[in-house]
């Protein structure tokens, strides 16, 4: 999907006739550099350990819109945690929790769309989770200016660089060159670094 509609381009400093497969080829460049599919909303589903003591998750992928689906496996208890609390290990013997995956309904997380992560609930028994896998909906709803800027000028300085990202070639030895981020630059970096994964998928 390109970043950037044929209305935009003037405005974005691109001429009438920049041609669609520009856009399209710098907003895959975004998409690359972003570590994700799209930068638009999408569902996205992630194995992640949980923090034992937090019992805080961190998602790969924002903005954070909604957590859809969460299932976790409980964490097996600490020694000192058995010796305090024996009823609460008695209780995880005999119906098998350590290990096992457990359903958990989403309303019942503390979410927090800001820091693009949840929390699980306090549990009664004091048992905590260890590892979990969360649906959820994340990304952007509209494109904002700051990617609009950022894909014009990668298509820009595609435009300026001759062979595109070559440096230097050489005929006789077959031996040809390239800039390393000559398209991407520090600048383009700079208002993409919000929508970079956490996380590689």
């Amino acid at each position: 999907m390109g970043y950037l509609l044929p209305s935009d381009y003037m405005t974005y400093g691109l001429t009438a006739d920049t041609q669609d497969s520009w856009v399209t080829a710098a907003s895959a460049m975004i998409e690359a550099y972003c570590k994700r599919p799209t930068l638009m909303s999408a569902s996205y589903t992630e194995y992640l350990r949980v923090s034992r003591h937090t019992q805080r998750v961190r998602l790969s992928y924002g903005p954070l819109i909604s957590v859809d689906a969460v299932q976790a496996r409980y964490a097996r208890p600490s020694r000192l945690f058995l010796e305090e609390q024996s009823f609460a290990a008695e209780f995880s013997e005999v119906f098998g929790l350590p290990g096992a995956w457990a359903i958990v309904d989403p309303t019942t997380l503390e979410v927090s769309v800001p820091l693009g992560e949840f929390r699980f609930p306090w549990n009664v028994m004091g048992l905590r989770y260890a590892e979990a896998e969360v649906t959820y909906t994340a990304g952007l709803t509209t494109v904002p200016d700051a990617v609009k800027v950022a894909c014009a000028q990668i298509v820009k300085n595609a435009q300026a660089t001759p062979g595109l990202n070559v440096k230097s070639s050489k005929l006789d030895t077959l031996q040809t060159q390239y800039f390393s981020d000559s398209l991407l630059d520090s600048q383009v970096k700079a208002m993409l670094r919000p929508y970079v994964a956490e996380r590689m998928a």
